[in-house]
């Protein structure tokens, strides 16, 4: 699409409106495997004759959805008008094409460098045997959107900004060397016999703005101006100001496609079953070791089941960190972890909050083992917190009270934990917190456990559970009342050899209500416990403003405890007044 070449391609599964100058809105629904966004596009060729930017916006066939995702390319010409134009638009098309031609089997990586290459070359030659086009050549980006990423493909000084909550953010850096007067394009299609291009791989989150220009554009705007005017309204108003803005100050062809998420994809069950199921778990890697482009740089922790690496992008070492979990090869318990992580990335994909751990989707064609990627996120367990000094009331109330949140976001959609422990509480630096490991995890109807899968660990697991129980909110009440128990205690357990130990025999300075509330949401019998978490943490907060619990460490009467034995003992003392009044009455006449 060019500002004086209104050409419309066809969008599969899209409406578009174009208009008479080179303008496009494109709106794509969400369709369970791809993001839900809107385009706009305007391309103009300000105050040249010749309009040599070219955009290309394809949508791919619905089978390729999946693995092929949405691109949008834009290619600015260079080599003269004509030389230019043809540039441009050889290498957007011929790119497109490519790469949606490539076997499915390559990853978007491979196929984009692969496309790309093939498109090089193409424009390389033609300029060379077309006296016309001596010298044309094209910068060039593409975004490539697939799932839940983005990956950005650049030679040249073509920009992607993202606007996220507020906040601009310019991606990658211009291949380009600034002069005295102009500069110099290091890098383009068609320049050199091969091409070298900078790739950088985005999450999405809904709400994103994207910005993809061309020069014309962003050496016009400094970031300071271009950020207010992306800001507004829909996507194609805010490409439509931006090139106002960008022919009233400049001279220069113009193009802006601006790029809405609506909405992501749900990570869909079947689709985790076909992408995990076949992965083998493989030798457990080492410090130092690359797997699937991840450069493991140290040990985070090693637990009973799995070991958790700090680790970057090998090709981006200045990046930021994620957490790589393997598990450990077990061969007994294979199918357990399987479905462990298969539970782990389902449920991150489906219930988002900020007091869940979140997990990024596994990349088919990329993934060559069973592992799980999530966000670095800086603090320490609850463990390591309490293992230097017993945690205070007023800070342990807040940490309960965040971490009552988290297990309710999964209660409330029927997911029940099973394996809240302290190791599993991360505290942010930022005094957030996330709640790890849904790997235990148990949604009834949904994905039943595995023949003899451990739910949890013992120290934490209510009673039902041993009993072979699939556990619901009250289990997680119960490893959430050992869990806080812990936290106030330094570490103890309140377990002792015949009977529990009340948490005031290790903190005499702590309210009593502390320990009756504890000792509630502990109880045996899953009935005597609170029924939630946030019902144990009201009583919390509540004893913390008046001073006492709201009745939650009532003692049951005999009539709930045992009600014929309640009705005997109410006869009998009746029995036993009435004959006493009796007696009374009889003896003045003895």
């Amino acid at each position: 699409m060019r500002g004086n070449d209104p050409r419309a391609p066809e969008f599969t599964g899209a409406r578009g409106d174009f208009g008479e100058d080179g303008n496009a809105m494109i709106v794509i629904e969400p369709n369970g495997v791809g993001p839900g966004l809107e385009i706009g596009f305007v391309s103009v060729a300000g105050r040249r004759a010749v309009n040599e930017d070219y955009a290309g916006i394809a949508l791919g066939e619905a089978a390729g959805a999946a693995t092929r995702g949405v691109v949008v390319a834009l290619a600015d010409g260079m080599g003269g008008a004509a030389a230019g134009a043809v540039a441009a638009e050889l290498a957007v098309r011929s790119f497109l094409e490519g790469y949606y031609q490539l076997p499915e089997t390559l990853g978007p990586e491979r196929a984009a460098a692969r496309a790309l290459d093939a498109a090089n070359a193409w424009v390389h030659a033609q300029g060379r045997v077309d006296p016309r086009l001596t010298a044309m050549a094209a910068t060039f980006a593409a975004l490539i959107l697939r799932g839940r990423q983005a990956y950005f493909l650049r030679a040249g000084d073509i920009r992607l900004y993202r606007l996220r909550e507020g906040r601009l953010r310019r991606i990658g850096a211009d291949h380009y060397e600034p002069a005295v007067i102009g500069g110099v394009v290091l890098r383009a299609v068609g320049l050199e016999r091969a091409i070298a291009a900078d790739w950088d791989v985005l999450d999405l989150a809904e709400g994103d703005r994207y910005l993809l220009c061309s020069d014309g554009l962003h050496r016009t705007l400094s970031d300071a101006r271009l950020a207010p005017l992306l800001a507004e309204a829909d996507a194609q108003t805010a490409a439509q100001r931006l090139i106002e803005a960008a022919v009233a100050f400049g001279r220069d062809n113009a193009s802006a496609v601006v790029l809405d998420v609506m909405a992501l994809p749900v990570l869909d069950l079947h689709y985790l079953e076909r992408v995990i199921g076949p992965l083998p778990i493989g030798d457990l890697p080492r410090s130092g070791d690359k797997v699937d482009g991840y450069l493991l740089e140290s040990v985070l922790y090693s637990g009973h089941y799995s070991r958790l690496f700090v680790a970057r992008s090998a090709d981006q070492p200045q990046g930021d960190p994620v957490i790589v979990k393997f598990p450990l090869p077990r061969a007994e318990h294979d199918e357990n972890i399987r479905r462990s992580f298969l539970r782990e990335t389902w449920i991150s994909g489906r219930v988002k909050s900020q007091y869940l751990i979140d997990y990024l989707p596994p990349e088919p064609g990329r993934q060559t083992r069973l592992y799980a990627v999530s966000p670095y996120y800086d603090g320490e367990t609850l463990e390591t917190r309490l293992q230097r000094s017993p945690v205070g009331l007023h800070e342990g109330i807040e940490i309960a009270g965040r971490l009552a949140k988290a297990i309710d976001t999964l209660n409330r959609r029927e997911i029940f934990h099973r394996d809240i422990k302290p190791e599993n509480v991360m505290l942010l630096r930022d005094g957030g917190l996330r709640l790890l490991d849904l790997g235990f995890s148990a949604m009834p109807g949904v994905l039943d456990p595995a023949p003899a899968e451990v739910p949890g660990t013992p120290a934490y697991m209510a009673p039902e559970l041993f009993a072979g129980g699939s556990g619901d909110a009250r289990s997680d009440v119960f490893a959430f009342g050992v869990t806080l128990y812990r936290m106030f205690s330094g570490g103890k357990s309140p377990y002792g050899l015949r009977q529990s130990v009340p948490l005031h025999r290790h903190r005499p300075e702590l309210p009593a209500y502390l320990s009756r509330v504890l000792e509630k949401g502990m109880a045996r019998d899953p009935d005597e416990r609170y029924q939630d978490v946030l019902e144990l943490l009201y009583e919390l907060e509540y004893a913390g403003r008046t001073g006492a619990p709201a009745g939650v460490a009532r003692r049951r009467s005999l009539y709930e405890r045992n009600p014929l034995l309640f009705w005997q003992v109410t006869a009998w003392t009746a029995i036993a007044v009435a004959f006493g009044l009796l007696v009374a009455l009889i003896k003045p006449w003895t």
